[in-house]
């Protein structure tokens, strides 16, 4: 088989565009949210703005969420309130606020919104990132931003108030790359996500994998097509990530190192995972499908789909049934 025309296959399927009417409910959603904090928040925050898969554009339909970042002003909770106050504080409210259409709960430095199936069975997800600006007032200048660490995160302990960050630079870090290379960055990254999806659970979360996706890409030559660079960047990370020197510097603050979210038993499976794939896929390129899967709900579609845009570039299109020459 043709691994490349495969992937390039389940990036399609995969596709948010394709999901249209599940991604106007969360965007629905999204706006009530950040509109409900505002009001109850008022001049407290600054305006709540997207962050995560959706705002870098590396989104993929099978499993999505909307994560928005709530930034607050430094003396919101008081002059000497706390990153743990104010991540209560909003937790709080966002569970009164929905607690009887929606699972509202605490995760390791967001807040998630589960909503309640609705009449076609779709349930939209909202992750809610609270952080506070480093100085009164200063929010606007720096966009630098503290975060509380609820559930202990790799190395990271719990309560820890060590995570200062600038999300808008991680935002616009990937979509300044993803252009810079032509959008294989990007590809890539959608690809690894779909692979996570496989997983029954990874500790490896979409922000680690955009960032080593992008490390790879800054430390060896990628080149060739889909197949080859998606190898390079399996390569990559199956040699680099246990090694004890190895760092992932977060683009909003180069202080953050990544690698720290993950134990060191979390690297050796990472590791692991990574050469199970390129041996497997190694012995039979059938064993690709295993690993990165269309999605079958849109593969009829994209087949079809395929067969018309083809007309042109030296493959034979068929017309519509309905349509008649004479």
């Amino acid at each position: 088989m043709n691994k490349t025309t495969h992937l390039d296959s389940v990036i399609k399927t995969h596709q948010i565009s394709k999901e249209e009417s599940l991604l106007s409910k969360h965007k629905e959603k999204n706006t009530e949210v950040k509109e409900a904090l505002q009001k109850n928040y008022g001049d407290k925050m600054y305006s709540p703005f997207n962050s995560g898969s959706y705002a870098k554009n590396t989104a993929m339909n099978l499993k999505f969420d909307f994560d928005m970042v709530a930034p607050f002003k430094r003396n919101a909770f008081g002059s000497n309130g706390t990153l743990k106050e104010m991540y209560e504080d909003v937790y709080d409210f966002l569970y009164e606020k929905y607690k009887d259409v929606a699972e509202v709960r605490k995760q390791k430095v967001s807040i998630g919104i589960e909503f309640n199936a609705d009449d076609d069975g779709d349930i939209v997800k909202i992750d809610v990132v609270p952080g506070r600006e480093l100085n009164q007032d200063k929010y606007d200048e720096t966009e630098d931003l503290n975060l509380y660490v609820y559930n202990k995160y790799g190395t990271i302990d719990a309560g820890s108030e060590r995570i200062k960050t600038n999300v808008k630079a991680q935002i616009n870090n990937i979509k300044n790359r993803a252009e810079k290379e032509k959008d294989s960055i990007r590809k890539i990254i959608r690809l690894l996500k779909v692979w996570k999806n496989t997983k029954l659970s990874s500790p490896a979360k979409s922000f680690f994998l955009e960032l080593i996706t992008i490390k790879a890409f800054d430390s060896k030559v990628i080149s060739g097509n889909l197949w080859d660079k998606l190898e390079s960047v399996l390569e990559y990370i199956r040699d680099e990530v246990t090694k004890e020197a190895f760092t992932l510097k977060d683009p909003g603050n180069t202080n953050n190192d990544l690698i720290d979210t993950l134990t060191s038993y979390d690297r050796q499976n990472l590791s692991a995972d990574m050469k199970l794939i390129l041996d497997r896929i190694e012995d039979n390129d059938e064993n690709i499908k295993t690993y990165f899967p269309e999605n079958q709900k849109f593969v009829e579609e994209e087949e079809h789909e395929n067969k018309y845009d083809n007309k042109g570039n030296g493959f034979y299109s068929a017309p519509p049934k309905t349509e008649r020459f004479g």
